[in-house]
């Protein structure tokens, strides 16, 4: 239903101007009672064997919502219902910012993808960390923060430190984001002397906490080889808890939209179908030359059950979907675990 009438419905609309509309549809249904029961019946997977520990924490299943879709913290205990273990936010500035300029999301149907260059739009850190401390259901909420984009990279390290002061008691895991293409220069803190300095900084500020929580890395796919090697050693090195693989890309390569509609588009982040090799590519390469030192998070490119299992088997500890949800509709997270449980049980029966 959703993919033959409501998405092409969705679609005659702008996508931002779409995604709006559905946040406040979602928040009147949501006050019903029993809505929020009868969703839940209907997407979630419950069930013992698809619970995962990872870094400390226990997620009822391994399907996130990634980072992007619920900047602001709006919809979390909403978006929980739809069957996901975890929801991240943001990504989440201290001070409030409109982003970059509008038009600044792109479908690309032929290609299930997006294009976006939104720039971290959002309300800031402490106007989310008192909803997120409102919290009414179990979901394990990822905080996603950034720099603001007046924030010169020599003081970036200040803007992480306090969104994660900020947020600390309100979130389950923090993520920094330095690979988003969409805030200039942010990708320059990939480098491997910068970006050290910024996680041995965040990690000593979280290990003078009574209980520390777990950091993790977002990293672009767009990294060579030796800029994987990097990111393995200063893992190592910071002692941070894991990697998410990967953000969106800015690689054009292989899409099915003409080069004229792409120079009309302009810059910004890609994601969807395009992401799904690459992003596997990745998690496969940081698992097996670290020898599975960290977790990972695979996100990218996550349309079906096939993709997710592909990450899984790669050497993901969990999975995130974003455009997938929007191509897929909202029973992605359901059919993904539904088929996690089936090859488990598939396994076990072999045993």
């Amino acid at each position: 239903m959703y993919k033959s009438f409501i998405k092409p419905l969705l679609f005659l609309f702008k996508p931002e101007t779409i995604h709006h509309l559905v946040f406040k549809t979602i928040r009147v249904f949501f006050v019903i009672p029993g809505v929020s029961a009868l969703v839940r019946k209907v997407y979630a997977v419950n069930d013992p064997a698809l619970e995962r520990m990872v870094f400390g924490i226990r997620f009822s299943n391994p399907v996130g919502l990634a980072a992007g879709f619920d900047k602001d913290a709006l919809l979390f205990d909403e978006l929980g219902c739809f069957g996901f273990g975890h929801i991240e936010v943001g990504t989440l500035t201290p001070k409030a910012q409109p982003g970059n300029d509008q038009p600044r999301m792109f479908r690309l149907p032929a290609d299930n993808a997006l294009i976006n260059r939104m720039g971290f739009n959002n309300k800031g850190a402490q106007a989310a960390s008192r909803r997120l401390k409102k919290r009414k259901t179990r979901v394990i909420i990822g905080g996603n923060i950034g720099k603001n984009k007046v924030t010169p990279n020599e003081e970036a390290m200040n803007d992480y430190l306090s969104c994660f002061e900020t947020l600390f008691d309100s979130v389950d895991y923090f993520v920094l984001n330095v690979s988003s293409p969409n805030t200039p220069g942010l990708r320059a803190l990939q480098d491997k002397e910068p970006l050290q300095a910024l996680l041995a900084r965040v990690m000593q500020l979280n290990s003078s906490k009574a209980k520390p929580k777990p950091v993790l890395l977002k990293i672009a796919p767009d990294l060579t080889n030796e800029q994987l090697d990097d990111i393995i050693q200063i893992v190592k090195e910071t002692h941070i808890d894991g990697v998410i693989a990967t953000n969106t890309t800015i690689d054009r390569t292989g899409l099915r939209m003409s080069k004229t509609e792409l120079e009309n588009i302009g810059m910004g982040g890609l994601s969807g179908k395009p992401l799904t090799a690459r992003s596997t590519e990745v998690i496969r390469y940081l698992c097996q030359k670290s020898g599975n030192a960290f977790p990972v998070i695979g996100v990218g490119g996550i349309h079906s059950a096939e993709d997710a299992l592909a990450k899984l088997d790669a050497g993901a500890a969990l999975v995130q979907v974003y455009t997938g949800f929007i191509y897929e509709g909202p029973g992605i997270a359901r059919r993904i675990n539904k088929a996690i449980l089936k090859r488990e049980q598939t396994i076990q029966r072999r045993k």
